[in-house]
């Protein structure tokens, strides 16, 4: 059997000063071993709380969340956008913290370690702080701190947003050719149509709050990826289907905030 996330009517909420809050509400999906699936949807719609639920760092307030095929619960990891690297620590000692977490002997996690950061191209920064390398090898370090554990799924929350469309381009290249080699699976969350789009088997786009899963598209490219795709007519055509379903969204959003009755003021 392959192992499988399967989401069904997922509801998870906040209370705040102006009150309770619905991230996410009747949310459903599954996902299957070695998928990477990305995730689109207009800002708060609940896209990173999901990401926090599968990892188990938030209960779900109602739904389902479980895990199959596994005979032990998945080992999961998460990717932020700020790469959340320890600033006390080496470049080395960071990627190699979740292998510590997992009880590995210092010298096989440091010699991982330094392989996983050989792999990203950046084994010659091992001795280095995270203040002492630029955004795009911070982000490295990180991604090479989740995949050097060999997770079972991997969440990815807007892991390249903060960087320039060039070094974008490159870790895209660097993040699929790691993925080929273990096939986790992949949540990967993006603000980046196109990148989504490139990127994934399969993209789930999501509603306004509370957020859900509004439909899902499968990109026309096969595998692997060279991300050669940009351009291509039905890129362009999936991505603009995408926007205008987002655009809805914001609309629907901007509408329902706006004021009942205009003021004479406003006039």
């Amino acid at each position: 059997m392959t192992a499988q996330l399967q989401i069904s009517g997922l509801r998870k909420g906040f209370a705040s000063p102006r009150g309770d809050v619905m991230a996410v509400q009747g949310l459903s999906l599954a996902a299957s071993q070695g998928e990477f699936v990305a995730i689109v949807g207009p800002s708060g719609c609940g896209k990173s709380t999901l990401l926090r639920l599968v990892a188990g760092l938030l209960p779900p307030d109602g739904g389902e969340l479980t895990f199959a095929g596994w005979s032990q619960p998945p080992k999961r990891r998460l990717v932020f956008q700020d790469h959340a690297l320890f600033p006390w620590m080496t470049v080395a000692d960071n990627v190699a913290f979740g292998l510590e977490m997992d009880g590995v002997a210092k010298p096989a996690r440091r010699e991982r370690a330094l392989a996983q950061l050989a792999t990203m191209g950046i084994a010659e920064f091992a001795g280095h702080y995270p203040h002492e390398l630029s955004g795009g090898m911070r982000q490295r370090a990180a991604i090479a701190r989740a995949f050097v554990t060999q997770p079972d799924i991997l969440l990815m929350d807007e892991p390249l947003r903060a960087l320039d469309a060039q070094m974008r381009l490159v870790i895209q290249e660097e993040l699929l050719a790691l993925w080929e080699k273990t096939r986790p699976m992949v949540l990967y969350v993006t603000h980046d149509i196109e990148e989504a789009l490139l990127l994934a088997d399969r993209v789930l786009v999501m509603s306004g709050q509370p957020g859900r899963i509004r439909e899902e598209i499968r990109p026309p490219f096969g595998r692997p990826r060279d991300l050669t795709g940009r351009g291509h007519p039905e890129v362009e055509e999936l991505k603009w289907r995408i926007w205008s379903m987002l655009e809805q969204e914001v609309k629907q959003k901007l509408r329902a905030a706006a004021p009942l009755h205009l003021g004479a003021d406003s006039a």
